[in-house]
């Protein structure tokens, strides 16, 4: 028995040879690899995926470690992208793991050819980057599925899916439909991952990026020369409090909502 078959046997099981093939030639690209996006990453991989594209342009924050994949104590300061690539050639060596530090926008956008793509994720936070990606991505033969807010949420049973016109309770939803509204609307329907529940911070607003910032800066460093201290915190009016088994959740339905498409596609 060969190392890949040998890594995928029991998904094999479940699904069988067709499906299994399919999901080892799709192509998938997944903007942001943080709380949300790392775990999904981990699970389409560990489900057969091997042809996959991260985009990240942030280094690891030691805030990141209470609920990012691969950030550990001994990966803060490491690139996003190249860490999470290296956890994921740990599982399947022979998986062909793009990692690119770049920030997605309006400017870049096309440099990422997302109609090469069958599966497109969204799991950024930039609510104008994001606005731009669900127009570009709808217009593309891909299926789009986002990821909306995750951060302060505890009850994994709150949960859910929905298109992203009747995602109800979520505030970056909301935020998102107005901007929506005002310019060009989705060209097609997309499923989101969101939750209902909204809790409040109760602890103190000390964030990386601000004057309270709990990473070393520094003038060198792994990556892109240009983003050795890029971040997003300081752009935020506020940060919110997130625990792993939210963003977890999120990224493994995101992730789910890919297989369950591929494998309907043979029932």
């Amino acid at each position: 028995m060969g190392l890949e078959k040998g890594i995928f046997k029991r998904t094999e099981l479940l699904l069988g040879d067709e499906v299994m093939d399919r999901i080892a030639n799709v192509k998938v690209i997944i903007f942001g690899v943080g709380g949300v996006g790392s775990w999904c990453a981990e699970s389409l991989v560990r489900s057969g995926v091997s042809k996959l594209t991260l985009v990240d342009s942030d280094r690891i924050c030691v805030t990141n470690v209470n609920r990012q994949l691969m950030a550990t104590t001994k990966t803060v300061g490491q690139v996003k992208v190249e860490a999470l690539k290296e956890r994921l050639l740990d599982i399947n060596p022979r998986a062909e793991i793009r990692a690119l530090q770049q920030i997605y926008s309006e400017e870049t956008a096309d440099s990422f050819e997302l109609d090469t793509y069958d599966y497109i994720v969204d799991a950024i936070d930039s609510l104008e980057n994001k606005v731009h990606l669900i127009r570009t991505a709808t217009r593309t033969p891909a299926r789009f599925v986002s990821s909306m807010g995750a951060a302060l949420k505890m009850d994994p049973t709150k949960i859910n899916v929905a298109e992203f016109w009747k995602v109800k309770g979520c505030p970056l939803a909301a935020a998102l439909r107005r901007r929506l509204k005002k310019g060009e609307k989705p060209a097609k329907k997309f499923l989101c991952v969101y939750s209902e529940e909204l809790l409040e911070n109760k602890g103190g607003n000390s964030a990386c990026g601000t004057a309270a910032c709990l990473c070393p800066k520094t003038k060198n460093g792994p990556g892109d020369p240009e983003l050795v201290n890029h971040e997003w915190c300081s752009k935020k009016a506020r940060i919110n409090g997130t625990v792993a088994h939210t963003t977890a959740i999120f990224g493994f339905t995101l992730a789910g909502l890919i297989m369950e498409d591929i494998y309907a596609s043979f029932c």
